[in-house]
């Protein structure tokens, strides 16, 4: 079939066009993230979206990356994706406003029926389905199930095509490195009916350990793929030896590994049409993703754009130096050890057995969290004990990027409180007078307020018992509060940020001198996954405050 994938790709190996793609699961996971893509990183010529399944997946519980070694990764997120008809109407709505970039659409099954499905539900918004064949760390009869037999891989796609030989969109077997013939699992997807080859996916699975226990958290028992540079020379064997089998003519989407502007010209050597960069964007600031993609397709230095250290992927183990029940359901948790985390970032809690959860610090020196106890992973925190072990990996977001105010009011609600300290800290520095109002659903007799003493000192300090009200602390809030040069700072629960925002609106702020810390569905924090965008910004890069004019502009919920 030939389509402007087809006229883009085919031949390239042999025609040497740095032409480069973004891979399955990895930035590309959202339709924001698609867009932004899209519209401004023009270096990337193709954008393939994460494995869509007909039914949505809640994939692999978290920690499902790690890093044993700068620019290496082991990943198990097991297909996590929001189903097809989800996707369908999102993709639909990005094709329909129109799309520079060719859109890769990589799907998954563990039957023929299904994937036939998908390829139809699919075809009219793609430019070529990628089919996973692939996937070390799905469920059984997934992914690499499939792609590690020649027998089944050409029963999958000869299905596919006898079923829907109307096909528009290429069909692309994205096979698995994890075998001794990948040529002639390749050739007999190529003799079955499909146009291309992607390859590879990562290696593995293998263990990955800290402090001789299992980091990640699946079903395979804690074992993930290997992706990143240590994959590197593994990927360019197996497309050469897939270019071999294959000939010249079909399509061959490369991965694997790549950096540089060298690891991608090594790959369109070896036979890759097409070079596909993942877990190398974790260590790409937003602001530079035209500028690394645009070094690469030049043959220029990508170097100066990769970050070189990777603590956000490193465990740091501490003790538990103290334990306090602020309430029946807040723990406040102090621990050895300090951080130097800003108002915007954020750290990780690692328990080993339980996963991991991403929480605001509260005091740098010790280190302290306030946790809410909500589930699994927070009622293990309320059972640790004064000398028990616990890891954190930090620091994720960045620090606000605030206008300097001559005032600022302050409003807080519930454990989102604590953010609260770092950021007055920051404004202390900024010589700005604070309005400090928090909001507590209510207060016991004696009882203070979640960092009381701490907040005081910042400026004019008051809690506002919800009792029974929840928001009073809103009527509180008048025009002369916000009257000359002041701006606002809102953190906790959505339903008190929306409320106040509107309010403050309502009697005449800028909306651009208002900041709210939002909490987005953080997972890897590193940039990956994509799950906790906001608009075109990920919050565990950019930070989690954004101002509400930004909000507004970007029609975001929140």
């Amino acid at each position: 079939m030939k389509n402007r994938a087809y006229e883009t790709l085919h031949l390239n190996h042999k025609k040497g066009n740095v032409l480069l793609a973004t891979v399955s699961g990895a930035v590309t996971t959202k339709k924001e993230l698609i867009s932004l893509f899209d519209r401004k990183v023009e270096s990337v010529d193709i954008i393939t979206t994460k494995s869509f399944q007909v039914k949505p997946n809640r994939g692999n519980p978290i920690p499902f990356i790690t890093s044993p070694r700068l620019g290496d990764f082991g990943n198990s997120v097991g297909l996590r994706n929001h189903g097809m008809e989800m996707a369908y109407k999102e993709l639909k709505a990005l094709k329909d406003n129109g799309l520079r970039a060719i859109l890769n659409v990589s799907v998954s099954a563990n039957s023929v029926e299904d994937f036939i499905t998908l390829v139809k539900k699919f075809d009219d918004v793609a430019d070529m389905i990628e089919l996973n064949l692939s996937c070390p760390h799905a469920q059984k009869g997934y992914g690499a199930s499939i792609g590690q037999s020649k027998e089944l891989v050409g029963i999958y796609i000869r299905g596919i095509r006898e079923a829907f030989p109307e096909q528009k969109s290429l069909l692309i077997a994205k096979l698995t490195p994890n075998v001794e013939n990948i040529g002639e699992i390749a050739k007999e997807a190529i003799d079955s009916g499909a146009d291309g080859i992607a390859a590879i996916n990562t290696v593995g699975p293998k263990e990955y350990y800290l402090d001789g226990k299992p980091i990640l958290h699946n079903s395979l028992g804690g074992k993930g793929g290997a992706s990143g540079e240590w994959i590197k020379e593994i990927a360019l064997s197996k497309i050469k030896e897939i270019r071999d089998a294959i000939g010249d003519d079909p399509i061959i989407l490369g991965m694997g590994g790549v950096s540089t502007a060298e690891d991608a010209r090594n790959m369109i050597r070896a036979g890759a049409d097409s070079v596909g960069i993942g877990s190398a964007l974790s260590r790409v600031a937003m602001a530079d993703y035209e500028a690394y993609f645009s070094s690469i397709k030049n043959g220029e230095d990508a170097s100066k754009y990769l970050s070189l250290y990777h603590s956000n992927l490193e465990y740091v183990k501490h003790k538990v130096i103290d334990k306090t029940m602020y309430s029946e359901d807040t723990v406040i948790l102090t621990l050895d050890g300090k951080a130097d985390c800003k108002a915007g970032e954020f750290c990780f809690l690692f328990l080993h057995s339980v996963g991991e959860r991403p929480f605001s610090v509260a005091k740098n020196d010790p280190l302290m969290f306030v946790i809410k106890v909500r589930g699994p992973f927070t009622s293990a925190i309320k059972d640790l004990n004064v000398g028990d072990d616990i890891y954190v990996r930090a620091l994720m977001g960045k620090e606000i990027k605030n206008k300097k105010t001559e005032n600022a009011l302050l409003i807080g609600g519930g454990t989102g409180t604590v953010v609260l300290n770092l950021l007055a800290e920051k404004l202390k520095k900024e010589n700005t007078r604070m309005d400090i109002r928090i909001a507590l659903p209510s207060l016991k007799e004696g009882q203070k307020g979640l960092l009381e003493d701490d907040l005081k000192v910042y400026g004019k300090y008051q809690v506002v018992p919800d009792d029974g009200q929840p928001g009073r602390v809103l009527d509180t809030i008048s025009q002369a509060d916000i009257k000359g040069d002041t701006a606002s700072y809102i953190v906790g629960p959505s339903v008190l940020m929306r409320k106040a925002a509107d309010k403050l609106v309502s009697l005449g702020q800028d909306p651009s001198l208002i900041y709210i810390s939002l909490e987005r569905n953080t997972l890897c924090g590193v940039g990956l996954c994509g799950e906790c965008v906001c608009g075109d910004k990920l919050t565990c890069k950019e930070g989690t405050f954004v101002s509400y004019d930004y909000i507004l502009k970007n029609n975001l919920e929140f």
